[in-house]
């Protein structure tokens, strides 16, 4: 985990992403300045973040937004709720331990353990028990 990397804007966790080894986190240099990022022209959450004038989608309503990437993906609405509800730290301190309990963000591919839910309210239980 690089905890450094935080949060992405949408909930996505950049401290355990490994899509994309050049990839610094869309809350670096400002998150006005992507240049690096293939995402950042087409993203609508992150759009809607800046026009906002807000830190990420936890300052807002995740768990109903449907903007965008949280349109049909679970995790990331989840993990923005969670955040909103318990904090940035809680929600590191949760992924680092589930991590160190083997839970896996990215399985296959982008896929991995935090993907296989339906329910928003069970994928927060998840996130905050491991599973346990």
């Amino acid at each position: 985990m690089e905890r450094e990397r935080g949060i992405a804007r949408c909930g996505l966790a950049c401290c355990l992403c490994t899509d994309n080894a050049s990839c610094k986190g869309c809350k670096k240099d400002g998150f006005l300045e992507l240049s690096w990022c293939q995402d950042a022209e087409w993203c609508e959450v992150r759009r809607c973040v800046i026009d906002k004038g807000i830190a990420g989608c936890w300052e807002c309503a995740p768990a109903g937004c449907r903007k965008g990437l949280l349109a049909d993906k679970i995790k990331p609405r989840a993990f923005a709720e969670f955040a909103r509800r318990y904090g940035i730290a809680h929600l590191l301190d949760c992924l680092e331990r589930n991590e160190r309990a083997g839970i896996v963000y990215h399985r296959e591919g982008i896929y991995g353990d935090y993907d296989t839910f339906d329910d928003l309210e069970t994928l927060l239980r998840f996130i905050e028990t491991g599973g346990v």
